[in-house]
């Protein structure tokens, strides 16, 4: 493929994958800042990996993965930098309200607040299966995981999150 029609292709995906792909990461990642810095690594990926797409699977599969993949980098790197704080739990509500990209109500701040207290995998199953509303065996594609363990990681991630839910 020449350079003009890989350049061409390339921006024709990103028109039409940007914004999707956008609310995918910014359901697991904190702040719109953030977001856009995981979406500009994935598509940054994506564009020096083009030629290694294979079709076996949709193109929005293979996005979604590297979009995964790169929401979990960021997590290892804050895990990396992070000093543990006594105000934790109230700093994430605090993120979540003072976000000018965020505008939910109450129990909005108090799900997404309760959904980023979850384990990075947990978090990635609840919000594709929340959110995106993706059968467990697309899920289990993508994330070369069993429907069964994806079930109870879903099950596990949802009573985790009634439970902070209702004792707040």
């Amino acid at each position: 493929m020449n350079k003009s029609t890989r350049e061409k292709g390339f921006r024709q995906l990103m028109s039409k994958y940007q914004e999707r792909l956008y609310w995918h990461i910014r359901r697991m990642v904190k702040t719109h800042e953030d977001t856009d810095d995981v979406l500009q690594n994935t598509f940054v990926k994506v564009y020096r990996n083009l030629d290694k797409y294979r079709f076996d699977a949709k193109l929005y599969t293979w996005l979604y993965r590297i979009a995964i993949n790169e929401s979990l980098n960021h997590f290892r790197k804050i895990e990396r930098n992070k000093s543990v704080s006594l105000d934790d739990e109230n700093s994430n509500i605090y993120t979540i309200k003072s976000d000018n990209y965020f505008d939910g109500n109450q129990a909005q701040v108090m799900l997404a607040s309760a959904i980023d207290t979850l384990p990075e995998k947990q978090k990635i199953v609840f919000n594709l299966r929340y959110y995106d509303e993706m059968p467990y065996k697309d899920m289990s594609e993508l994330l070369s995981t069993s429907v069964g363990a994806l079930k109870a990681s879903y099950h596990l991630a949802a009573k985790k999150i009634e439970n902070i839910i209702t004792n707040e």
